[in-house]
């Protein structure tokens, strides 16, 4: 026998990134001015969450409306300018209701996020996972495993929670609320990437609209088994190559280790369904296949930690803008859930007249702590709001505001909740972020990233 919790090493940073998703990588990037330690850690070994994990299209950065406002900047932008440099990304249409959104390889993404994680001078650490928090205070004390290791120690004077399910406000004992305890948990997606698709025939037979019917007569006929009528098939920057957000796994909890196992196996099962479907039944797909499956199932909610400000429904759909805010959001209100009738389906809400909203910076900072924020899908907003102001480009922006907060922080000697709003507001509108409206109509053609 082996087994020892022994700390095989403990190490000293300024500011501890947890999780290097969209919000957490560009915390970490924000932070980074040169003047304080940063550290990132990350529980695989590449970073990006949900944006190289399992999607390939930032949404947020545009209203959706006929006259589409461009609402996200500065640290985001450069993510995606480094993508079109390279010729890995293109503007996708506004055809499923949530804006335009940047397509992007999110292969290719892995390595800007490195490039740009390293250019900052950050300490990266992957393949570590937060297991426990020893101590909060001035200062918090990390507990992390790494199987190569063993147990190891961060202490940090200040701590970014960008794990998405809230682990370090979990062990630090941070008040929060589970998804599922009031309305039904979003749903959990397995995305999956076919190759070989001929996408002109495909277009010529109807495109989204001929799938849309199809897939429809085959749940109601019960043909292939589909778990749902709905679902959405596209072009990637890979020719020929496609991707899917169909799959849905509702009814199990990913916080648990039984339920996070059955619904990633549901979620592959689901997947090669949809495969059988696919090649079956749809024009251009014949000779296509399944290239691969999202590095785990997606998980859009599980905890949601209550912060110095709640963001709700009616601050989304009464498009409400506040002193403090940090962002702006006007993604719908778009919830993966069963309906009354049991189907799983999607359910949207608009900001009305293609609008946005401010979230403030109460949002990020959660309560009984002092040297916490929380950004991406943990932050502080109810079941609602949290279904509008989940997309990454959001969540970049909960990121790099986060970042510089804790900069202020440190530089002020002030906890999080105390800090110097308009410092903050100041130094996200020099680094490009946008916190009011603009006039200006953005160009979302296909390539017309540029022009904005």
């Amino acid at each position: 026998m082996n087994f020892s919790t022994v700390i095989s090493k403990s190490l000293r940073t300024d500011i501890l990134v947890i999780g290097s998703g969209s919000a957490g990588a560009t915390a970490a990037i924000a932070a980074s001015n040169g003047k304080y330690k940063v550290t990132l850690v990350e529980r695989y070994g590449f970073p990006g969450g949900t944006s190289t994990q399992m999607l390939d299209t930032f949404y947020g950065f545009f209203t959706p409306s006929e006259s589409p406002r461009k609402i996200v900047g500065g640290i985001p932008d450069k993510v995606v300018n480094e993508l079109d440099r390279s010729g890995n990304i293109f503007l996708r249409p506004n055809t499923y209701g949530a804006g335009t959104g940047v397509n992007y390889n999110p292969e290719k993404l892995k390595q800007v996020w490195d490039q740009l994680l390293i250019k900052s001078g950050i300490q990266l650490l992957y393949h570590s996972t937060l297991v426990g928090v020893e101590s909060t205070g001035e200062a918090s004390t990390c507990i992390f495993f790494n199987k190569g290791m063993g147990f190891f120690s961060i202490t940090a004077n200040r701590v970014i929670d960008a794990s998405g399910d809230a682990d370090y406000c979990h062990w630090a004992d941070i008040p929060y609320e589970r998804a599922g305890e009031k309305e039904s948990a979003q749903s959990m997606t397995t995305t999956f990437r076919m190759a070989n698709v001929e996408q002109q025939e495909y277009e010529l037979a109807g495109g989204k609209k001929m799938l849309k019917e199809r897939m429809a007569e085959a749940f109601e006929k019960g043909t292939y088994g589909l778990p749902r009528k709905e679902g959405s098939a596209h072009e990637m920057c890979q020719p020929k190559c496609i991707s899917t957000v169909a799959v849905k796994v509702v009814d199990l909890d990913p916080l648990d280790v039984e339920g996070i196992t059955k619904a990633e196996i549901e979620g592959r099962r689901q997947a090669f369904i949809f495969e059988d479907f696919f090649r079956a039944e749809i024009p251009g797909y014949k000779n296509s296949k399944i290239i691969g499956l999202s590095h785990q199932i997606g998980v859009r909610e599980t905890r949601r930690v209550f912060g110095e400000y709640r963001l709700t429904k009616e601050d989304c759909i009464g498009a409400k803008t506040f002193e403090d805010q940090i962002f702006l959001c006007g993604a719908p209100i778009e919830d993966h859930r069963k309906s009354d009738e049991g189907e799983s389906e999607t359910f949207w809400q608009y900001v009305p007249n293609g609008g946005a909203y401010g979230v403030p910076y109460g949002t990020i900072v959660p309560k009984e702590s002092q040297n916490t924020w929380v950004v991406g899908r943990c932050f502080s907003a109810t079941h609602d709001a949290h279904a509008s102001c989940r997309s990454m480009a959001q969540t970049m922006s909960m990121g790099q505001a986060a970042g510089l907060a804790a900069i202020i922080s440190m530089d002020t000697d002030q906890n999080a909740k105390n800090i110097d709003i308009n410092k903050l507001q100041d130094g996200l509108i020099q680094i490009g972020a946008i916190l009011q409206m603009p006039e200006k109509v953005a160009d979302a053609s296909r390539h017309g990233w540029k022009n904005n």
